[in-house]
């Protein structure tokens, strides 16, 4: 008898309940099977970023993209899309040269990718790379200029603020490296002295920087006519008859209308082959011309 009553209990009574709650748990059931099903997916051009330790440079062009295989829960690997994924690998550890790095699923790290998805494959399965260290050097600033002065003018001189500046990039670029050069700086049309302010430095290498407090230079420019070389021939004005054959290079308007009386010859010595002669020149020409060559004779 009592057992009828357990029978008709757990099956007859409230069976509209038990039938709900069996239905409720069948779906889970499907749901969950449903879900844990795997299939596999096949990912290409995935960008692919290299990182490194400041002290390296990287100087060949390595790969920058992979493609992979991804199995999964169905559901969640249908909703991964390609355009949000990215991987990293990071070789700073390895030791500069001409190396061959791995790519595997345990080296590098793709994101974002939902719990239970594993990476089953990547391609390409290793990239060549060529690691150097980095060094600091300072060079001399080398001044570039374009455009051309009018006729009949020079540039004397350039001035480069600051003269020397440092360079940080690969070793085997660093090393060769003989300086840093200016943007180019127009000189067209100018006859005067003129200083061309916060002029942009050039380093030829993409990976090199200038570290200067500044990468800016200041360039101060003398310019004036163009200029020539002559000889003039000095009478010493002693009782010795000697004379000196004096070159002078300077401006040519300068030097066309100087005559060689113009000059005093001073002499040390003794009056032998020993002697040394000095040039005088007129207070005028002080700055402006050059004294390249004295012959006494």
């Amino acid at each position: 008898m009592w057992l009828k009553q357990i029978i008709r209990k757990v099956f007859l009574e409230d069976w509209v309940m038990k039938l709900v709650a069996l239905a409720i748990t069948l779906a889970l059931w499907l749901g969950v099977t449903g879900l844990s099903k795997p299939t596999t997916l096949r990912l290409t051009a995935i960008p692919l970023d290299v990182r490194y330790s400041n002290n390296i440079e990287i100087t060949n062009t390595p790969i920058n993209a992979i493609n992979f295989v991804i199995t999964g829960d169905s559901r969640k690997v249908s909703q991964i899309k390609a355009g949000d994924l990215a991987a990293t690998i990071d070789i700073s550890e390895v030791p500069p040269g001409d190396r061959v790095i791995p790519l595997t699923p345990e080296t590098v790290y793709i994101f974002p990718l939902p719990p239970g998805v594993k990476v089953e494959d990547i391609q390409p399965r290793s990239f060549a790379v060529r690691i150097e260290t980095v060094e600091i050097k300072e060079v001399p600033v080398s001044v570039e200029t374009s455009g051309q002065l009018p006729s009949g003018f020079e540039i004397y001189d350039t001035v480069a603020t600051p003269s020397r500046v440092s360079v940080r990039g690969p070793s085997g670029f660093i090393r060769s490296l003989g300086a840093a050069t200016t943007e180019r700086i127009d000189i067209s049309g100018r006859t005067t002295d003129f200083t061309a302010r916060q002029i942009p430095l050039n380093v030829t290498n993409p990976k090199s920087t200038v570290v200067s407090e500044n990468a800016v230079v200041d360039v101060t420019f003398k310019i004036g006519e163009q200029r020539v070389e002559r000889v003039f021939r000095v009478p010493v004005g002693d009782s010795t008859g000697r004379h000196a054959d004096v070159k002078l290079f300077g401006g040519k308007s300068l030097l066309q209308n100087l005559r060689g009386a113009d000059l005093k010859i001073e002499v040390d010595g003794n009056g032998d082959d020993d002697d040394t002669a000095r040039v005088i020149l007129p207070a005028a020409l002080d700055g402006k011309v050059e004294i390249r060559k004295v012959d006494l004779r």
